[in-house]
């Protein structure tokens, strides 16, 4: 805290992250308005990636569903539709991105938007 106080380095570090968490919460709420679930589980899946080091989740439906805030039911058809479009490989409790460069077109603006932010907000410290 005492840091914090000071309104070094810390402090900026935080309030940039905490600018990135309120774009993408907002963002989120947007997508989640206006979005159909093949375009948010599209976004979900990049924003999730651009986090790790592999291409592939580890995650049941029920999990991303939950994460996503729809029936399960829907996970299960948008992750269908986006199998047969060859965008990912959906196993029972795995999702891979084949194609990650399709998977960013058929995402909404929504991905695009907060990558944009947090890479201009955090670039960095998100290589650390």
């Amino acid at each position: 805290m005492l840091e914090f106080r000071r309104a070094g380095k810390f402090q900026r570090l935080l309030l940039r992250y905490t600018q990135a968490l309120i774009t993408q919460m907002s963002q989120t709420a947007v997508c989640n308005r206006y979005h159909s679930v093949e375009q948010q589980l599209s976004r979900w899946l990049l924003l999730t990636l651009d986090r790790m080091p592999t291409n592939e989740l580890i995650m049941t439906q029920e999990l991303v569903a939950s994460m996503l805030g729809v029936r399960r039911e829907g996970i299960t058809e948008a992750a269908g539709n986006l199998q047969r479009d060859g965008l990912i490989s959906y196993r029972r409790g795995h999702i891979a991105v084949i194609d990650r460069k399709g998977l960013e077109k058929h995402a909404c603006e929504c991905y695009a938007v907060v990558k944009t932010e947090l890479d201009r907000l955090l670039s960095d410290v998100q290589d650390s």
